[in-house]
């Protein structure tokens, strides 16, 4: 089966694509810029799975263009509901290729993070397959996270230390500390 992969990243892909690939389907990725800002980190993310991808023959399709302006019309005075706006966009996308690629359905690697909202993932993904006509494919990618860290420091890659969108930055290294405050700068580094 061909199974049509939304891949945020280099890293939240190492898992997913080990598992699908281990259960009998042909993966291809599909990489979204849209939500990635700013630019230059769209682009560090871009050439680090760009560089995994060739060293694993998987095949990417990278999107076109880089309309931050339409992003952020779609998630102004909606803040509070952006993830769910991303989401569905991300995987409306991916959906919309797969079905004109004739692809059996899609995924995304949303699934292997911990802190994404897989609840809200795959109601989505459901939904938009059922709307388009090609299936979505749940899997529960948490339980690799470990060692898909472990891969990806051995590895050497480029890790982003925040979701993607200038909201999730803002929310990695903006900490409040009293009325007023303009923040405190970041203190550690981790993967989300």
């Amino acid at each position: 089966m061909r199974l049509l992969l939304h891949t945020c990243c280099a890293p939240c892909a190492i898992h997913p694509v080990d598992v699908l690939r281990n259960e009998g389907f042909d993966v291809m990725g599909y990489f979204f810029r849209h939500n990635i800002h700013p630019f230059t980190e769209c682009l560090k993310r871009q050439e680090t799975l760009e560089s995994y991808a060739g060293q694993i023959d998987l095949k990417m399709i990278f999107q076109d263009g880089y309309d931050l302006e339409g992003f952020l019309r779609n998630i102004v005075f909606r803040e509070e509901e952006r993830c769910r706006i991303c989401y569905h966009e991300r995987l409306r996308a991916t959906a919309l290729i797969a079905k004109r690629g004739k692809f059996d359905c899609f995924s995304t690697t949303l699934l292997y993070s911990k802190f994404q909202k897989h609840d809200l993932i795959r109601s989505i993904g459901e939904a938009i397959g059922k709307a388009i006509g090609i299936g979505f494919y749940y899997h529960d990618f948490r339980k690799g996270w470990k060692e898909g860290v472990q891969a990806s420091k051995r590895l050497g890659m480029y890790r982003q230390q925040y979701c993607g969108c200038v909201y999730s930055e803002k929310e990695r290294y903006f900490k409040n500390s009293g009325p007023g405050s303009q923040g405190t700068p970041p203190r550690s580094s981790g993967h989300s």
